[in-house]
């Protein structure tokens, strides 16, 4: 009888606690796999940037110092395996330099793979398919030649591939997240492609875990009640051969694992409850049982799994002009009236000397302005403070280099009591529009191979 496997995530987004990965297997020695995940929807924009500047960048390079702060526990005999999609844009780049560590650490009987193929650029540049948007449904020619990304959300067939054949260490590009953790399940339990109620499961735990401490109590509706919210837990997933888990995390951390997390953290960021979409398998999660089997210990059980979509799903982004914000804080009688009134002559004063924006926003926080739309605006005349923000953009950079010169002026041409411009002018910063679309799997070849 195989036993369940034990799964954690140490990394939710690039930007994430980096000493998390070390402090897990400080605490649970005995992991069967770390997921780390490293890649949001525009990311590999991001990623595009530095490479263009640096040919060996495009990879989230905190990964490099993650591999470096676990050298210690693999020397010491740790057997802990790891998945992630650090590689972003160049998992070969991102794998070569995680070699280089672990040579140096005298490492170098860990095995490193890399799983590409999910780079279809040129096939959304180059082909006569529609690639329409999912969301507006305008087709991909009006963006096409802006386009700077375009990564096809792989599944979790090559990461059990590499596994099998005894990669320690998989590094890939875009894969959906749920499939970090049902590779190790793929390769653990030797499921056929076609269990498809219990990779199901495998896919409810991946979903569960891959925004770390959330399912921990992180983000959740109950925060301020959390013990330790200083050192909220991250999470793991002890998956069992029948797809069910239990969601846990390591003993002495803060935060909880309750069934509210759970449920609030089943819910995040899916669509249809019913039919939640991935490369892997179509989930239910309409069957599942959450019950709580101990003090942070929460099972998970009955999901149910039908065939994937015969097409993956991709994130494109495209270049989409050019935008800046600027802010100041206003202090004094009737705040948000200043504030607000010097806002709007800011960008006046900016519109009758020729500056055409696409996109403007005055917003004075504290106000609910954060929350447009959702929060009602409170009283402007109680608060004797707030902070005003002004947000443009614009097809152009010149209007938008032009506004952040302006910031400053507003500080002895606007109202009295203004203050807070200590972090010096605005950047001008580039806008990344999101194209999701789908591509048919017989286009995308996804592949895997040892790093030498």
């Amino acid at each position: 009888m195989h036993r369940p496997l034990k799964v954690a995530n140490a990394c939710a987004f690039w930007g994430d606690q980096p000493e998390a990965a070390a402090r897990l297997v400080a605490a649970e020695p005995t992991l069967d796999f770390l997921t780390l995940d490293y890649l949001a929807e525009v990311s590999l924009s991001i990623m595009a940037i530095q490479r263009a500047k640096d040919p060996t960048a495009g990879y989230a390079r905190d990964f490099v110092d993650v591999l470096r702060s676990l050298v210690p526990f693999y020397q010491a005999g740790g057997e802990t395996r790891i998945v992630t999609n650090a590689g972003g844009l160049a998992p070969a780049v991102c794998a070569t330099a995680c070699r280089e560590i672990l040579r140096a650490a005298k490492l170098s009987h860990l095995k490193i793979a890399v799983v590409t193929g999910d780079d279809v650029l040129s096939a959304l540049k180059e082909t006569s398919a529609a690639f329409a948007n999912l969301e507006t449904a305008a087709p991909r020619s009006s963006i096409s030649d802006r386009l700077v990304t375009a990564s096809a959300y792989l599944g979790a067939g090559p990461i059990a591939d590499a596994l099998r054949a005894g990669a320690d260490i998989v590094i890939t590009g875009r894969v959906a997240d749920p499939s970090l953790t049902v590779g190790p399940c793929l390769a653990h339990f030797g499921w056929q492609t076609a269990d498809f109620d219990r990779i199901a499961g495998a896919t409810v735990a991946g979903h569960l875990i891959e925004c770390g401490t959330q399912v921990c109590g992180g983000f959740s509706t109950d925060w301020l009640d959390l013990p330790l919210p200083q050192d909220i837990g991250f999470p793991i997933a002890e998956i069992s051969v029948d797809g069910s888990c239990v969601i846990t995390k390591p003993a002495f951390t803060g935060g909880a694992v309750t069934v509210p997390t759970v449920k609030e953290q089943l819910l995040y960021e899916i669509g249809d409850p019913g039919n939640y979409l991935s490369p892997d398998a179509t989930v239910s999660f309409l069957t599942l049982q959450v019950e709580a089997t101990g003090e942070n210990r929460v099972r998970i059980s009955g999901a149910t799994g039908r065939a994937p979509p015969p097409s993956y799903k991709v994130s494109a982004t495209y270049r989409d002009g050019f935008k800046a914000h600027g802010q100041l804080t206003i202090f004094g009688n009737d705040a948000v009236k200043k504030a607000r009134h010097a806002g709007v002559a800011l960008l006046t004063r900016l519109r009758d000397a020729g500056c055409v924006y696409r996109e403007t926003l005055v917003e004075c926080l504290g106000t609910g302005a954060s929350v447009r739309g959702i929060a009602s605006r409170v009283s402007d005349t109680h608060l004797v403070e707030t902070v005003l923000r002004v947000s443009v953009a614009a097809d152009t950079k010149d209007p938008v280099e032009r506004f952040t010169k302006e910031i400053a002026p507003v500080v002895t041409a606007g109202p009295q009591g203004v203050t807070g411009y200590a972090t010096g002018r605005p950047k001008v910063l580039p806008i990344f529009g999101y194209w999701p679309c789908l591509i048919d799997r017989e286009q995308v070849k996804p592949v895997w191979r040892f790093i030498a």
